[in-house]
C-alpha cells in the first residue's frame, strides 16, 4: 500500500513542484497610500494636495498635485470656472506614447490597482472602488471605465474614478481622473 501512495506523491511533486503559486493581485502600498490621500482630500476640494499654479487652460485653473501615483508622468488639479460647479478634478497622466499595447497594459493595471486598493475611511472602515472595466478597442479613439467609491458618505455620492485610454494624433494616453460626476456637463 505504501508504494502506490509514494508513487502518487512523487508524480505530484514532479508535475506540480515547479508550478508557480499565483498570489492574488495586491496594489502597491505606495499606490494605495497616495490614492487614499487624494480620495480623502476630495472632501476639501483637493486643496490639501494642491501645489503650485500651472498655466491656466480655457475655463479652468490648473495646479500641480503634491501627491503623485507611482509611474504617473504628472498629476494635476483642475479648478473649473463655473457658477454651477465649484468642485475640482484630480488627474494623473499614467501613459503617453505610441504603443497601444503599453497603453492597454497600463489601463488594465490601473483598473486592477483601483479595484484592489482599500481606502481607510475616517471611521476606520475600508472603502473600495467598484465597477466593470470597459474593454478598449484599438479602433476606437476613446474608452472610459467608471468606478464608484463604495462608501456611504453623502459627499461622495457622485464621486468617481475614471480610467481613460485615448488615441490622438500624438499617440495613446492613459489618464486617471478623480472627481464628482454630477456636474460634468456644467464644467465646460
Amino acid at each position: 500500500m505504501k508504494k502506490p501512495t509514494l508513487l502518487i506523491f512523487f508524480i505530484s511533486v514532479l508535475l506540480y513542484g515547479n508550478a508557480q503559486v499565483h498570489k492574488p493581485f495586491q496594489p502597491s502600498a505606495v499606490f494605495n497610500d497616495s490614492l487614499t490621500r487624494v480620495v480623502i482630500d476630495f472632501r476639501n476640494n483637493f486643496y490639501q494636495v494642491q501645489g503650485e499654479e500651472l498655466t491656466p487652460q480655457e475655463g479652468r485653473e490648473v495646479y500641480q498635485s503634491t501627491i503623485s501615483l507611482p509611474g504617473a508622468a504628472h498629476c494635476v488639479i483642475y479648478r473649473f470656472h463655473s457658477i454651477i460647479d465649484t468642485t475640482a478634478s484630480w488627474q494623473a497622466i499614467l501613459y503617453t506614447g505610441e504603443s497601444y499595447e503599453e497603453a492597454l497594459t497600463i489601463y488594465r493595471n490601473t483598473y486592477n490597482q483601483l479595484t484592489k486598493s482599500k481606502i481607510k475611511w475616517n471611521d476606520n472602515r475600508l472603502a473600495a472602488f467598484k465597477g466593470e472595466m470597459e474593454q478598449p478597442d484599438e479602433n476606437l479613439r476613446f474608452t472610459n471605465t467608471l468606478l464608484q467609491l463604495d462608501v456611504p458618505d453623502f459627499l461622495y455620492r457622485h464621486f468617481y474614478a475614471a480610467i481613460e485610454i485615448t488615441n490622438s494624433y500624438n499617440g495613446w494616453e492613459v489618464h486617471l481622473n478623480l472627481h464628482d460626476k454630477k456636474n460634468d456637463k456644467d464644467r465646460y
